[in-house]
């Protein structure tokens, strides 16, 4: 069954460590995802993803326009970041891995995400929805994301991983 995402109850971000004392948090604001979802059995269920580099947001421009520069993720040359699924396995009660290739920068790896499963539940215009969380990490110098810079103190400015996390709400109209 074909499932769309809802947008205004869905989100996309990332955290990375910086300066090696804590942590910056960052989304992406555009972005489509479609999943095809078999809610009797998950693990034959798959999901697309295509984020618009362009709307990175970190709270500071500065920020913002470095990582979407040369340094980092190169929005003018690889102004998308894609993930396909390939397999889903159950891992208890709700609980599910999914794994697949995350492309960024031109560079496709595979990655794995830990799946939390809710649902369903019918909304008042009678559609059903279902929501995942999920959580991942990558090491962005896998993907040729390897700026940094020596601090004075010791230890580097930015963290090799960068955890993903995903909230996403899908919805089957009725009919």
């Amino acid at each position: 069954m074909s499932f769309s995402v809802d947008p205004q109850h869905s989100a996309i971000e990332f955290s990375v460590r910086h300066m090696m004392i804590a942590k910056v948090r960052g989304s992406f604001t555009k972005w489509k995802a479609t999943a095809e979802l078999n809610p009797a059995a998950l693990e034959s269920s798959n999901v697309s993803v295509e984020i618009e580099v362009d709307s990175i947001q970190t709270g500071d421009k500065d920020r913002d326009a470095h990582l979407k520069g040369d340094d980092f993720l190169d929005a003018a040359n690889h102004p998308v970041i894609t993930f396909r699924s390939s397999a889903i396995s159950p891992k208890g009660e709700g609980s599910y891995e999914l794994t697949g290739d995350l492309t960024i920068r031109g560079v496709t790896k595979p990655v794995t995400f830990a799946v939390e499963a809710m649902g369903p539940a019918k909304d008042p215009w009678g559609n059903m929805r279902y929501g995942f969380t999920l959580e991942g990490q990558i090491s962005r110098e896998d993907y040729g994301l390897t700026w940094n810079q020596v601090l004075e103190t010791g230890g580097v400015m930015l963290g090799k991983e960068v955890k993903l996390f995903g909230d996403l709400q899908v919805v089957q109209a009725a009919g």
